[in-house]
């Protein structure tokens, strides 16, 4: 197989640690706008009910999304919604609470409306013992209509340590046609610090087995930035990654929050790399990608050229929400479980964070709605011209304000003006109207994106989020 050129993967970066380093700073990472932070507990079950009532008339497919939190160890670096548990039992009450959940928000949706994409989320949803999972699939099939479509995604969270082949071969048959194996470091002092020791071949013998039930489509996730990680280490893992070919890749920078992740603490900061040998840990990344034939889609995440997020994004359809990057941009996201996230029409709504909580909702006989938001007009523009710059790497704003009734160029005059410092280092164009990330920027679009988000403005706000690199 000839590999293309990094131009022709469309990932030709120049790698720049010393602009990078001065434009890194937090910022969200906008798989929403408004963020989950500025969701309230003024949103609850009435809203949700008359968003989904609302939403009917749109008869657009249906998303479903299942966060199941349990994990059978810590993994230090980790930053996930979880309860750390090693009885499996767990997973029957916890499926039967999500079908519950399930049986009162069903009803709400037109029989219609089909699911084109089903992912299951943690945690680690391969906790889920097999016979819990084949429950929670056909309980799902059975109160919504499942679409036979050939497009449809159903994908499934694994961690390679704790699922078989056979366990594998089980998926497939319920359906699942999309895997993403946690790998992170192969590096065995790396795993040890991060308290994920797994070995290489087991691991890529689940990849194998994935594509041997016919799974479309494999991804494999990796952070750079974890203790003691190096350019010799890290370049090693690459290799033996890309010797099997994943379709996808998500190339994490590890977020070190220690005062919102009790895990964190275990990691010692004098092990962490320093900024500038982090920032060489993704030029490796991004050069050893690039020369695969990898097309860089966007915050993290690289695909082959003709895998289905690289074509989505060549064709302008690529969507981004709380699943990640995705291919179905026209549906309704539909959250069940502690702490999902749903996005019905113009709103938000999440559960309870706290797995108690959710299940005193649950077992009451109410739609879990712990907090939400509904959008407003100017809400609604910044989400569509954030999430195309977020996809895309560009927008036409002037098109996209049109459509909404505002002028460009008077209505965003403090974005534009916060533009110019990332124009004056190369980082972004703005002409006619049209705002794109250069090729030096591409590595840095959430800071494009923020400069349109309002709620910024705030002064506390950036303590919130992670760090651009």
């Amino acid at each position: 197989m000839d590999i293309p050129s990094p131009a022709a993967a469309g990932l030709a970066w120049h790698f720049d640690p010393d602009l990078l380093r001065r434009h890194d700073r937090p910022g969200p990472r906008y798989t929403s706008y408004p963020t989950a932070p500025h969701f309230h507990d003024g949103f609850g079950e009435p809203a949700l009910r008359a968003a989904i009532g609302a939403s009917n008339a749109s008869a657009r497919p249906l998303s479903l999304y299942v966060h199941v939190p349990y994990c059978s160890s810590p993994c230090f670096y980790c930053g996930c919604n979880r309860v750390i548990t090693r009885d499996r039992a767990r997973a029957v009450a916890y499926v039967a609470r999500v079908l519950d959940e399930a049986d009162r928000i069903a009803p709400l949706f037109d029989t219609s409306r089909e699911v084109i994409q089903l992912h299951l989320g943690g945690g680690t949803p391969n906790f889920l013992p097999a016979a819990q999972l084949r429950d929670l699939v056909d309980g799902l099939r059975q109160r919504f209509a499942f679409s036979n479509a050939s497009e449809r995604d159903f994908s499934i969270e694994l961690d390679p340590r704790f699922v078989s082949r056979e366990d594998i071969a089980g998926l497939a048959a319920l359906g699942f046609n999309r895997a993403s194996l946690g790998i992170q470091d192969f590096d065995p002092v790396v795993q040890r610090a991060i308290n994920r020791e797994q070995g290489v071949e087991p691991t890529l013998d689940i990849l194998r087995a994935c594509r041997e039930h016919g799974m479309r489509s494999v991804n494999v996730d990796l952070i750079y930035g974890l203790p003691h990680q190096t350019p010799a280490g890290f370049a090693q893992t690459l290799e033996t990654v890309l010797r099997e070919r994943p379709d996808r890749l998500a190339v994490y920078g590890y977020a070190h929050l220690p005062q919102l992740f009790k895990a964190q603490r275990q990691i010692p900061e004098a092990a962490l790399p320093s900024p500038e040998q982090k920032l060489a840990l993704l030029g490796l990344a991004v050069r050893r990608l690039s020369l695969a034939g990898y097309q860089y889609v966007g915050m993290d995440h690289f695909a082959l050229p003709d895998e289905d997020l690289s074509r989505a994004q060549r064709g302008g359809q690529l969507h981004r929400n709380f699943m990640g990057y995705t291919t179905h941009a026209e549906t309704d996201l539909v959250g069940l479980g502690a702490s999902a996230i749903s996005h019905i029409g113009d709103t938000y709504s999440q559960n309870p964070r706290e797995l108690p909580a959710w299940e005193a909702a649950v077992d009451a006989g109410r739609l879990p709605v712990w907090r939400g938001l509904q959008l407003d007009a100017d809400d609604t523009l910044r989400a569509a011209l954030i999430g195309q710059l977020m996809c895309q790497g560009e927008v036409d704003g002037r098109a996209l304000a049109r459509r909404h009734g505002v002028d460009f160029d008077s209505y965003f005059a403090d974005a534009l003006h916060a533009l110019q410092a990332l124009q004056d280092d190369g980082l972004a164009e703005v002409a006619d109207g049209v705002v794109r990330s250069t090729e030096r920027g591409r590595p840095l679009l959430r800071l494009l994106a923020m400069c349109f988000d309002r709620y910024l403005a705030r002064p506390e706000q950036p303590a919130r989020y992670s760090r651009a690199i």
